[in-house]
């Protein structure tokens, strides 16, 4: 029987996972592989901490060059994060005619394009499935199980932290400091929750999706980003007696010209299946012309989730190794995506609905006044709540709208002038729809 060795660089949280599941499960992937699965290494700089599992010590190094240098080791496991030394290690790896498991997506959102270059001309693979929503097999639907169809729209809750914080936010009422410092508490959230709560962790993320949905190479750049630091309660209270939960969304639409690429906080209908994930959990909501559309739903982080992805990977890889067959599927769908590029929608072009919020003077006409500029720029109201003054804020209402499709330029120029008359506080606050049902009542 043939033996492929693993070498993993990282022992923290999924390594532990990862090692316990190639240890722990030997028999049966090798049984499944028809091919002895050996875990030849593993290299982390802190080896005296303890973890959930056991492992020999001749297995254990300091050094991640001694997994690099080692001419017996097919597959490379990078797990320690970051950006450097990651992409230095992995272009090793590769030039070292080693194959690469990561589940590293910012370092696929940043240099994805020159590592799958390199590992193309090199003839090895890049594998990634646990780069995006855990264990949730997303990456392996796009690439292959939904090959024979154009990816019309995906919206996907890819922060398991953000998830969380929304959800005790508008079930319990908590302020976005309470709610954050709930997660760090359970361990959702780092000490430093940037990555998380501005967006950018699922940017990154959005990043991967879109170039397997598209066949295209990865530009990080191109997506338009905002998180949910300064999110106010009161606008989770409003949205639910509209009928909206408030999410953050990745999400991407391809009218067949241009693709939309945004993350931002989004009203999602009380009835859609997205508006139902709560907790940590991730989801991906995507329709392809051909299958329609699809929930994918599970946990998006955790040690044996994402080890599961990884695990998934290296079997993956080693049955191309064992068949002479690497390269088979290419790393994005497309075997010349790395040479395509899609041509991306500004965000002032968007076509959607809107949630506006206005603190205004308690006074007749006011709501004239503001329905007027919105009418000038061709923003039509759909639905509209006025309430009495609420505490704290003296001689102020708030007014809630939703509107009917407008184009984002022209809601922020209504919103600017808005905020200019004395009878309104500003700024304005306004949050972007996604309800299909609302398209439809217009049309």
């Amino acid at each position: 029987m043939k033996t492929i060795k693993v070498g993993v660089l990282g022992f923290g949280t999924v390594g532990s996972g990862v090692v316990r599941l190639l240890l722990e499960k030997r028999e049966m992937l090798s049984r499944r592989l028809g091919t002895d699965l050996v875990l030849a290494r593993i290299a982390d700089q802190d080896l005296e901490r303890p973890r959930p599992v056991t492992v020999p010590r001749e297995l254990l190094t300091p050094r991640a060059q001694d997994i690099l240098d080692d001419p017996e080791i097919d597959i490379v496991v990078e797990l320690i994060g970051g950006l450097d030394p990651a992409r230095d290690y992995m272009l090793t790896a590769i030039d070292r005619g080693k194959h690469v498991v990561t589940a590293n997506k910012a370092l696929l959102a940043h240099h994805g394009n020159e590592l799958l270059a390199a590992a193309t001309a090199k003839g090895v693979e890049i594998a990634f499935e646990a780069a995006v929503c855990g264990g949730i097999p997303i990456i392996v639907a796009l690439r292959q199980g939904l090959a024979a169809n154009r990816i019309q729209e995906l919206f996907g809750i890819l922060n398991g932290t953000c998830n969380f914080i929304l959800t005790q936010m508008s079930q319990h009422g908590m302020s976005y400091a309470q709610a954050l410092a709930e997660a760090q508490a359970a361990g959702y959230a780092e000490a430093d929750p940037t990555l998380d709560v501005e967006g950018i962790d699922t940017a990154h993320k959005l990043t991967i999706l879109m170039s397997l949905a598209y066949g295209a190479r990865l530009d990080l750049e191109a997506i338009a980003v905002e998180g949910i630091s300064r999110l106010d309660p009161l606008d989770l209270q409003f949205a639910r007696e509209f009928g909206y939960r408030l999410k953050l969304l990745a999400i991407t639409r391809d009218d067949g010209h241009r693709v939309e690429a945004r993350v931002h906080p989004t009203l999602v209908p009380k009835g859609h299946m997205l508006s139902q994930v709560n907790g940590a959990m991730n989801a991906v909501y995507l329709t392809g012309d051909a299958a329609g559309p699809i929930l994918l739903y599970g946990q998006g982080a955790g040690m044996m989730p994402t080890a599961s992805a990884v695990v998934s990977d290296i079997l993956d890889l080693a049955r191309n190794l064992t068949h002479g067959a690497a390269g088979r599927v290419p790393p994005l769908g497309c075997r010349l995506a790395l040479e395509s590029t899609r041509l991306i929608k500004p965000m002032n072009d968007l076509v959607t609905n809107y949630y506006f919020r206005f603190a205004a003077l308690d006074r007749p006409g006011v709501l004239s006044q503001v329905s007027g500029i919105l009418g000038k720029y061709a923003i039509s109201i759909a639905a509209v709540i006025q309430k009495g003054r609420v505490q704290g804020e003296a001689g102020t209402v708030p007014i809630v709208m939703i509107t009917h499709e407008a184009r984002e330029a022209d809601a922020l120029q209504a919103l600017k002038e808005i905020d200019r008359l004395t009878v309104v506080s500003p700024p304005a606050i306004f949050y972007r729809i996604e309800d299909p049902h609302l398209h439809a009542a217009q049309i």
